[in-house]
């Protein structure tokens, strides 16, 4: 039993100093996994075949540009940013910008909209719409007053950052209506009680 034992811390010491073994890349596949070309055909298409032609007298609909829109939203759900082929959007959460119930804007807050201020003179932007929103908590004309002068609020610190004569503002409240997410739940309330911010892209 001794020896066996012997024999296998031997064997083991004369493993260890030899060192890790070294690793080498692979020379298999030269595609990442996936990209393989298909070793069936492509499937034949018959161009006389009839379902692939219009009907007698039929016509193709004029071409149009799609708009595409582009939804970012930061980890913690607090600020998203919608970009489309003309506008960007803002939103940012209630809770980011005021107390509960209350329409006076935190100081950080207001670091926030300085950043969504620069954006603005970035996209050289004179058309800017500020926009309050409540969940369906409370009454629907205290939703209506409240999503006001919220809106009203970031637009004072608007007018301050932009300090532009030339920006023309469009600044409303409404209230508990234009919901983006379920009111039945907290977490879709949270959503809903926002202030958006939407103007024009500047021209690429």
């Amino acid at each position: 039993m001794t020896h066996t034992r012997l024999l296998l811390i031997g064997t083991l010491a004369t493993l260890l100093a030899a060192g890790p073994a070294m690793a080498y890349a692979d020379d298999g596949p030269s595609v990442p996994p996936g990209t393989e070309a298909s070793a069936s055909a492509p499937v034949e298409l018959d161009p006389n075949d009839p379902d692939l032609k219009l009907p007698d007298g039929a016509t193709l609909a004029e071409p149009k540009v799609l708009d595409i829109k582009s939804v970012v939203e930061d980890q913690s759900g607090d600020e998203r940013r919608e970009d489309t082929n003309t506008n960007v959007t803002f939103a940012l959460q209630a809770e980011v910008l005021f107390g509960k119930d209350s329409a006076k804007i935190s100081a950080q807050a207001r670091s926030r909209i300085s950043v969504i201020a620069n954006e603005i003179k970035t996209q050289n932007a004179t058309r800017i719409r500020v926009f309050g929103f409540t969940d369906n908590l409370g009454s629907s004309a205290h939703g209506d007053v409240l999503s006001r002068k919220r809106a009203n609020a970031v637009h004072g610190i608007l007018e301050q950052e932009l300090s532009d004569a030339n920006i023309t503002y469009e600044v409303r409240g409404y209230g508990e209506d234009y919901p983006i997410a379920d009111n039945s739940t907290e977490e879709g309330r949270k959503k809903n009680r926002r202030v958006e911010i939407s103007f024009p892209r500047g021209a690429s």
